[in-house]
């Protein structure tokens, strides 16, 4: 019996000294991949290569990082809303550019991409304190500009960017109108359990089981379980059902904690949608759906409106 036990013991102190190693060897390549297996880390197309009209952005974080990132708009006079956006942790803004393409004529909206520092042409390495850093001065750049309204910013994050996204917003109540949050985890303590199940009992957030006992070790915890039940503007939320790398549940975590406490939440799920395809599989549903959100919540003022309407005029004569 004793030689059991002690079996059994060095068996668990085995599973949590691989655990250690593996999180502090690892873990900022599995949260963070700025470059694709077999690509450089360099942008394989430009807006430009889709007829995109568009400026080149270079920023400092308060750090003093330097941050690359691109403004496209729907047309140079657009007034409508300006998506923040925030990409997945894989690879850089450029691989995004066909569905934002798409999101810009079918929203009518301009779309500031975001290059986390370490991705694309931006410096410096990934970390949590660092990209919140990276997107407080995306925002604070675009609330300065007077080329758009600044009052129907809409932050819209997927996966790692609707972690990123979620605390941003929380942090600026005023100058951030609504969230979008496309197949987000609730914690990365959470996905460490979903990528490495061995460690499901020794590290998660605080809706887990087990004693969590590797949680300390963890340096970009992401907790967007925690972050998202302060959020006070209207939040969207888009599920994949067929999420094959976050569990929808996740999705249905966060907008049950963010319920709770906000009445502006909208929860819809698409059926077929995967963890980088649900714009796609979504149809016009997908793009319908964010439509009504910021028609309801950021509405058009009666000043653009007048705009629009002289714009439509003149290109008509």
């Amino acid at each position: 019996m004793v030689s059991y036990v002690n079996a059994l013991l060095y068996g668990v102190g085995g599973i949590v000294v691989a655990g250690m190693a593996l999180l502090v060897a690892f873990q900022e390549k599995l949260v963070y991949v700025p470059v694709l297996p077999g690509l450089t880390k360099s942008y394989p197309i430009t807006p430009a290569r889709l007829r995109l009209i568009y400026e080149d952005v270079w920023l400092r974080s308060s750090d003093g990082v330097r941050l690359h990132a691109w403004f496209i708009k729907l047309f140079p006079e657009c007034r409508g809303p300006t998506i923040l956006f925030f990409q997945e942790n894989a690879g850089n803004i450029a691989h995004r550019l066909e569905m934002v393409r798409i999101m810009i004529q079918r929203l009518h909206c301009n779309v500031f991409m975001l290059s986390y520092r370490g991705y694309g042409a931006s410096d410096g390495y990934p970390s949590q304190h660092g990209i919140a850093k990276d997107a407080q001065a995306a925002l604070d750049y675009l609330t300065q500009r007077t080329d758009i309204d600044s009052s129907r910013i809409v932050v819209f994050g997927r996966s790692l960017g609707g972690a990123v996204g979620a605390l941003l917003t929380k942090n600026n109540p005023d100058k951030v109108a609504g969230l979008i949050l496309e197949n987000t985890f609730t914690s990365i303590l959470d996905m460490a359990g979903v990528l490495l199940p061995f460690l499901k009992w020794f590290i998660g957030s605080n809706h887990s089981k087990g004693p969590k006992i590797l949680n300390f070790l963890v340096r970009s915890p992401w907790s967007t379980v925690d972050v998202i039940g302060q959020v006070k503007q209207p939040v969207l939320f888009l599920s994949g059902l067929q999420d094959e790398m976050v569990p929808p549940s996740h999705m249905q975590m966060l907008y049950a904690k963010a319920a709770a406490h906000n009445k502006e939440c909208i929860f819809v799920e698409f059926p077929t949608g995967m963890h980088m395809d649900t714009w796609l599989a979504g149809g016009d549903q997908y793009w319908k759906t964010i439509q009504d959100f910021l028609k309801k919540y950021v509405p058009e003022n009666k000043e653009n409106e007048s705009f629009h309407d002289d714009k439509a005029t003149k290109s008509s004569m």
